[in-house]
């Protein structure tokens, strides 16, 4: 899988929901390898969309084509500056990576140090969070050449992940392990609330 982030601010939330909307329905369905995407915006009118493509090649391919050369360059114009884009090759999925019935997302972004060693703690971190943090429907790891990480974790409700946090986690051996390691790799961590994320996936 292959994901790309889509990043920038803007106020005209309406427009740019719109047409999202509009892609969806015009675009997506040709557009081969698009597997779906989670999208939505922060309190300070950041626009946030994670992108998941079957591969990089499908992704470029979509992106070459005259009719998403069209879109966007409408689209961009909605904006109020620069837009960001975060191509992701490494991609580790939580729980198959969440789901579209899910009412709040947070994304999280920072460096990742070494990203093997999330990858071999990846199945019993996602065992242990299963067990303590049912709210939590899946993530996915989206990880840049640079180590730049974006994990997006889909969650039941906004009400429930904060009931979650506030939990202290058992702290067993396994988790104290588990932990430990993603403390040590991972910093510079931002958190970005999508408080009414919505979804699109292909059929």
């Amino acid at each position: 899988m292959f994901i790309q982030i889509i990043q920038g601010k803007c106020s005209r939330q309406d427009e740019l929901r719109a047409a999202a909307d509009r892609w969806r329905t015009e675009i997506g369905d040709s557009a081969e390898g698009w597997l779906g995407g989670t999208y939505g915006f922060t309190d300070d009118d950041m626009f946030m969309g994670v992108v998941r493509f079957a591969s990089r090649e499908a992704a470029m391919a979509n992106s070459n084509r005259p009719e998403q050369t069209q879109w966007w360059s409408e689209v961009e114009q909605l904006f109020d500056g620069p837009v960001e884009f975060h191509d992701c090759d490494k991609v580790m999925l939580m729980m198959e990576g969440g789901s579209d019935t899910a009412g709040f997302v947070q994304i999280i972004r920072g460096k990742l140090d070494d990203p093997a060693r999330l990858e071999a703690d990846l199945d019993q971190m996602t065992s242990l969070i299963h067990e303590a943090r049912p709210e939590i429907l899946g993530a996915t790891f989206a990880i840049e050449e640079d180590g730049t990480f974006t994990e997006t974790v889909a969650f039941t409700d906004e009400a429930a992940a904060r009931e979650g946090e506030a939990k202290e986690m058992p702290l067993n051996e396994d988790v104290r392990h588990v932990w430990q390691d993603w403390e040590q790799i991972t910093h510079d961590v931002t958190y970005m609330d999508l408080h009414h994320p919505w979804f699109a996936s292909r059929p």
